[in-house]
């Protein structure tokens, strides 16, 4: 920083900082990705906002703790360039303003700044602004970005502006915003806030506990688990080198990075990885174990390294054997009770529910789990309510060591008459996850909603886990319309076609698929 732009931003924070309110905050976020329209993909949005976005917070940010620093030194320049004054280095050259001074090949300016401040932290910043191609003059003419970086210019984002807890809730709004917008691709990255709110509220981390997503997306799993700790009077930082994400997609791992430091989460690991191929955390030969387990993992995942699982040098198909190539959701639950710590640890997983009534493969890892006292509850959702799916999905709960009162039982939960109905999506509204929070932690019968199920009975059904099996919802006189009717009756074709495929997939290992009509 010279002293030129030293003295320049010195001078204007002499001028009293207004505090942005949050709404203000989200109004400008939403019009900074206005702007993209007609150039980028709305799919594509978050690549490029969340990226300028995060650089002019960590900009002003400098410039502001460069000022107190000059304040306290009177005046010492080169004292207020040290790095013990600031969070993250900005190297010379690369402030939000020199990229600003640029009027062609704006890209390039950009890039170039995003990869020198990465290669400045490198254990902190490494990789966190993405891989967006952002010298395509054809998507991001110059005049484009040019009005970008003018319409983020307009505000000051350091923290006497925008505290960390307003910034991080304004940086949600933009990832609901963006997964809204793009729908069906937003189920790779997004999970409704209500839906993770139930899981982190069944868990309950304490604080000090270690917590583990191993499909985290941008993050919000994490994020709650700081906002469950705080709610309960406890102190955030006591899980800062606790908290751990890993996401395959290069772009999501880099969000879920900001999202965590924007929320002023100062020490934590995500990692981008293959989570089923090459889990990230381990020590020696063994899975790195957890206090609390959760994930929204991708459902059904094809093509998930089923051979390699054979062989599996974690011995995660040590926990009932090797699930089918089409359908990868019990290969994360059983990642997940693997990195669950043997007597603290507990699990929270939302799958689909076709997973609990597959046969083959699926059949025997439910078997063994079940046998081995695992599973704690099984909570159907409402159809509808996450992105890109109508199935119904459900939460399924795993503790290593259950309460002695609750050995050899497992509650069931049939949440699907609980949800809002929306135009093109449903949602799970507080009041609806509350009821669902109270009827686990009741662990009782409940007519019409929950069953506590003995083990026998369940080995009776053959381990089949289906819910409507155990419980079946109270009629409540509601009637739908023939439009929500058709997509249920659509909804329900889509499970009967999974079904039919991974029966079909068994009899073919058998070679049976020509003969037998299924």
């Amino acid at each position: 920083m010279t002293e030129d732009q030293a003295r320049e931003y010195v001078n204007s924070s002499l001028v009293t900082v207004q505090p942005l309110s949050l709404s203000e905050l989200e109004n400008y976020l939403a019009k900074a990705a206005d702007l993209l329209r007609g150039s980028i993909d709305q799919a594509d949005f978050k690549a490029y906002i969340f990226p300028l976005m995060f650089f002019k917070r960590i900009n002003d940010v400098y410039l502001e703790e460069f000022a107190h620093a000059l304040e306290e030194s009177a005046g010492d320049h080169a004292f207020a360039a040290f790095a013990e004054n600031h969070r993250f280095a900005i190297p010379e050259g690369t402030l939000w303003d020199d990229v600003r001074g640029h009027t062609e090949n704006i890209g390039t300016a950009l890039q170039t700044a995003f990869r020198e401040i990465e290669k400045a932290n490198p254990e902190t910043l490494y990789g966190i602004f993405g891989n967006a191609n952002w010298t395509n003059k054809d998507k991001l003419p110059d005049r484009k970005l040019a009005d970008l970086i003018e319409h983020f210019s307009t505000k000051t984002l350091s923290n006497a502006s925008v505290a960390p807890d307003v910034f991080g809730n304004a940086y949600e709004y933009l990832i609901k915003r963006f997964a809204d917008q793009s729908n069906k691709k937003a189920g790779e990255y997004y999970t409704p806030r209500s839906v993770v709110r139930l899981l982190i509220n069944i868990l309950d981390p304490k604080e000090g506990e270690s917590v583990y997503d191993p499909a985290c997306g941008t993050g919000g799993m994490l994020i709650e688990v700081i906002e469950h700790v705080k709610a309960a009077g406890g102190s955030p930082k006591t899980l800062w080198g606790k908290l751990y994400g890993q996401e395959k997609v290069l772009a999501t791992s880099a969000i879920a990075r900001m999202n965590l430091l924007l929320h002023g989460i100062e020490d934590f690991s995500i990692v981008r990885e293959d989570t089923l191929r090459d889990p990230a955390f381990y020590t020696g030969n063994h899975l790195a174990q957890f206090d609390c387990v959760v994930a929204n993992p991708p459902f059904s995942l094809k093509n998930w390294g089923e051979s390699e699982w054979a062989s599996d040098k974690w011995g995660r198909n040590g926990l009932g054997g090797v699930p089918p190539k089409g359908y990868a959701d019990w290969a994360w639950v059983q990642h997940m009770l693997t990195s669950a710590r043997p007597k603290t640890g507990r699990v929270a997983v939302v799958l689909p529910q076709g997973a609990l009534f597959r046969q083959g493969a699926e059949a025997r890892i439910r078997t063994h789990m079940l046998k081995s006292d695992v599973v704690d509850a099984v909570i159907g959702l409402a159809p509808n309510l996450f992105y890109g799916t109508g199935l119904a999905a459900c939460v399924l709960i795993l503790r290593q060591q259950k309460q002695a009162d609750e050995m050899g039982k497992v509650l069931f939960i049939n949440g699907e008459n609980l949800f809002k109905r929306g135009r093109n999506q449903n949602t799970l509204e507080s009041e609806h996850a509350e009821e669902l929070l109270d009827t686990y932690e009741s662990f009782t019968d409940i007519e019409g909603r929950a069953r506590v199920i003995d083990l026998e009975e369940i080995a009776g059904n053959g381990y089949n886990l289906n819910i409507p099996l155990y419980v079946a919802p109270a009629d409540t006189g509601k009637r739908i319309t023939q439009e929500q009717a058709l997509i249920d009756l659509n909804a329900a074709h889509t499970m009967a076609a999974e079904t039919r495929a991974a029966l079909e997939a068994e009899l073919a290992k058998w070679g049976l698929g020509q003969d037998v009509t299924v």
